[in-house]
Order: structure tokens, then C-alpha cells, then sequence
């Protein structure tokens, strides 16, 4: 079949030098990734000597005579001593074309967890599979959750080609499956490129052994693909995270609302709602860095001044009154459980949207979704840690969220555990996935209230 056909995304000529990717490795465990990110990094000459000369003297006292490039991300005593990932390693470097923050994420079933905070923020997702092995569960589980968290764009590096001959039918099958597999839970693109992250095929430089390969390597692919976005083509989302008020006798009546743009962009002038209040007001002055300005955009952090004075403190948000959003107490969400207590109807948990946390209510779990065929089991009960599934919840206030498919930032949130402050669910609201996966179940409104002192 025509490989080519995986080639991916055209190049961006126009790509600015200071442009930054964030992306994420993923798949399953031994699937190289961490060896990827570490030749990688080697090859494209961002290790630092003495960081070299460190693996070398790690990877001779194991007795292998070549650099285990692994070591250059697996930072944990138990990883160097297991040879896996078990924590997120963060990294960053850059080339003339493009700086890089990268999370190299775990591949054991158990640490799926550590993928979802990796690939929260990423722009890109690499999965890697092993050409021997194929399409395994795990990386069916890693690519649901880069839908999931509406990663715009996913790569598959099928690695080790070395161990199967560089065979073009072998790479072009398991690129086949893992498309069609990707293209029903909605991932818009999915560029394939065959590596051997050990060799170094594909990964900086072209291989001399696939010429039948005719699309990018793994770095000209990160250095391309498209990752600027116009904030005006979003809605504005300014969550306020602190309110500034000096009275001083320089500025006896200042009063400023701090915090980060989550999305869109703020002109002063501009009418604006707070929420969940619904009060409204207009844009007088909007501060960067102690400095005026007009216009302010995601993700800059600013201080937003408003004509009246409000009340407004941390957890309110400020929209544009032509596009705000609808605050509700009820909310359904498709969610990955992270924590090892399951996640049971009834459970009484905090929920941290944005800047503000209040007291909720899982009040159902209509289903949970099978890996598999992408079925979903409904009812199931609970959900145990790396389950994906849907749940209804009630909140103590009313929350501006709104969709995830609209706003990775402002349609997150996560669920805590109100006993011990530990992170037990990351959701994302709305209908997360494409319509190719079907919903079995939808939320009833208004369930009754409950007792205990949360009664909603």
C-alpha cells in the first residue's frame, strides 16, 4: 500500500523561530519512549557534556557498552533501576526552528493517571508502539485520552523497526489500525513515521534503511506542525484569581482584578459579565506587567480594571456580555479516575473549576467506556483508577463552565478528595469525545437533594 499516505501535515515555511510546541510521549511500557526523548535530545545536540558523560558512566556500570539514552529522562532511582518511566519527566530544548517543552509519560497501566496530567497541556502527542507488538490496549487507552483531552494533534511512531527488518508491510499495517482506531474517537490528525529510536532511523535524520518512507522525521514534524492559534476566534475567559486594592495615597481608590486570560482576548471598552452573578460592567484599563495597554490575550496574566465597582472576588469569572456562558449547578462530564479509591454515586467531593472549588455531588455514573470496540457499558457502578466513563454531578454553587470541545481551560476541572486534599478525577465537560462514540446514557436533571450538609 502507499505509506506516503501517512506522511502527515505540511510543512510550515513560514513558522516562527520562537514559536513553542508542548507536547507529550506516550504508549505502552518498553515501547521506547524514553529512549525516543533521549536520542532525541542527543541527536539534536541538547544534552549538555557532563550530562553525557553521566549516562555513559551509568550505562558502563550495567555493563552495556553504548549510552542507554533513556537514562536522559529517567530520572527516579526505581526507573534507572527497573528501566522504566514511572514519574512525568518534563524537559526542554529547542532547536533554530522551534522551542520544546516535552512530557515523557509513562507506559504501565497503573501510571495511566501520570499520561492525563502530561497531555493535559500538550499541543501534540507522540505514541509510540513497538512494530513487533502492534496495537496493544495501552495504546488504544493512551490514544482515548489524547481525545479526550482534545489533543489537536497525534503522532504515531511505530519503533524498533530495526527487529523487523524495516518492513514497510509490517509498519503500514500497524499505521492502518491505529488510524482507523484513532479516527473514531475524533483525533483530527494523525501523522505515522517509522523509527528506531535506539538507531536513531527517523528520529533527527532521515533513515538510509526505509527508502519506501518518504514523509518526515520525528524532530522535522515537531519543528512543522501547526501550533499558532488566534485568540480572537475564542471567547474570552478571565477567571479572577486575586484582587488587588493598595490604598495607598498614590492610588487610594485602586481596585484591580488579577489573574491569567484562560481564552479569547480583552479590550478596554469592552462590556463584560461577572459570573455566576450576572452583574455587568465595562473595561476601563487592563494592566500587563505594570504597563497599560489595550488589548490583552491569552495566557497573558493581567489586572482588569472595570468601571464600577463590583463585587467580585477569587473564583468569579469576567466574560464578554455578547459571549457569555450559561452557570449551572448541574453538570455532566466525561472524566479519567486517577485515584485508587473508586469513584461511587453518592460520593461527596470538591471541585476545582478555574480558580474557584466548591462542594459537589457525583450523583450518577451512567457509563463507562470499553476500550475495545469503544462500546459504552452502561451503569457501571464505579469507576476504578484509569477507568474513563461519564458521571452527573451537582455542585453547592453555580458553575461557569463550559465545554470542553469549546475551551480545554475553562470546560476542565478536577474532583478532590475533601478528607485529605488528593486529586481523584480529571473531567471534562460536555460530550468530550466525537459523535462516533455513541452515548448509551444522558444525565437526568434536578435528581433529588441530599443529606449530611449537602444538600444542593
Amino acid at each position: 500500500m502507499d505509506t506516503s499516505a501517512f506522511s502527515g501535515a505540511d510543512s510550515d515555511s513560514a513558522l516562527a523561530a520562537t514559536s513553542l510546541l508542548r507536547f507529550a510521549t506516550a504508549g505502552s511500557v518498553d515501547d521506547g519512549k524514553s529512549t525516543l526523548v533521549g536520542r532525541l535530545l542527543h541527536d539534536s545536540k541538547s544534552v549538555l557534556a557532563d550530562q553525557l558523560e553521566a549516562v555513559e558512566s551509568a550505562s558502563r556500570s550495567r555493563g552495556q557498552e553504548a549510552p542507554d539514552l533513556a537514562l536522559l529522562t529517567d530520572g527516579l532511582r526505581a526507573e534507572r533501576e527497573q528501566g522504566i518511566t514511572i514519574d512525568v519527566a518534563y524537559r526542554y530544548f529547542a532547536t533554530p526552528r522551534r522551542r520544546f517543552i516535552l512530557a515523557d509519560t509513562p507506559g504501565h497501566v497503573q501510571y495511566t493517571r501520570n499520561m492525563v496530567t502530561g497531555a493535559s497541556t500538550a499541543e501534540l502527542a507522540v505514541v509510540l508502539v513497538d512494530a513487533r507488538n502492534g496495537v496493544v490496549e495501552q495504546t488504544r487507552r493512551h490514544a482515548a485520552v489524547a481525545a479526550l483531552l482534545r489533543v489537536p494533534h497525534v503522532a504515531l511512531a511505530v519503533n524498533k523497526m530495526d527487529l523487523v527488518d524495516y518492513d514497510e508491510d509490517v509498519f503500514a499495517g500497524i499505521a492502518e489500525e491505529f488510524t482507523r482506531y484513532a479516527a473514531s474517537l475524533g483525533v483530527p490528525e494523525i501523522t505515522a513515521i517509522p523509527i528506531s529510536a535506539l538507531v536513531g532511523d527517523n528520529v533527527v535524520t532521515a533513515s538510509a534503511h526505509m527508502d519506501w518512507y518518504g514523509g518526515p522525521t520525528v524532530l522535522e514534524h515537531l519543528e512543522t506542525v501547526p501550533v499558532t492559534d488566534d485568540p480572537s476566534d475564542d471567547p474570552a475567559r478571565f477567571p479572577v484569581q486575586y484582587v488587588i486594592r493598595p490604598q495607598t495615597p498614590e492610588h487610594p481608590d485602586y481596585r484591580g482584578y488579577a489573574g491569567q486570560i484562560a481564552s479569547g482576548l480583552l479590550r478596554v471598552g469592552q462590556p463584560v459579565t461577572v459570573l455566576p452573578s450576572g452583574r455587568t460592567s465595562v473595561i476601563e484599563g487592563l494592566d500587563v506587567l505594570g504597563q497599560s495597554v489595550d488589548v490583552a490575550w491569552a495566557p497573558q496574566s493581567v489586572t482588569v480594571l472595570l468601571a464600577d465597582d463590583l463585587d467580585i472576588s477569587r473564583g468569579d469569572m469576567i466574560v464578554p456580555s455578547d459571549a457569555t456562558v450559561t452557570a449551572s449547578q448541574d453538570l455532566t462530564a466525561t472524566v479519567c479516575h486517577l485515584h485508587d479509591t473508586p469513584l461511587t454515586p453518592g460520593a461527596r467531593v470538591l471541585l476545582k473549576h478555574t480558580t474557584r472549588t466548591v462542594k459537589a455531588i457525583v450523583k450518577e455514573i451512567p457509563s463507562r467506556l470499553t476500550l475495545d470496540d469503544l462500546s459504552q457499558h452502561p451503569e457501571p457502578g464505579r469507576l476504578v483508577a484509569n477507568d474513563i466513563g461519564r458521571v452527573v454531578l451537582r455542585t453547592s454553587e453555580a458553575l461557569p463552565v463550559d465545554a470542553y470541545a469549546d475551551s480545554r481551560r475553562t470546560g476542565s476541572f478536577v474532583l478532590i478528595d475533601p478528607a485529605d486534599g488528593s486529586t481523584l478525577t480529571a473531567g471534562m465537560a460536555g460530550h468530550a469525545f466525537a459523535d462516533a462514540v455513541r452515548e448509551t446514557a444522558e444525565a437526568e436533571a434536578g435528581r433529588g437533594a441530599d443529606d449530611d450538609g449537602w444538600d444542593f
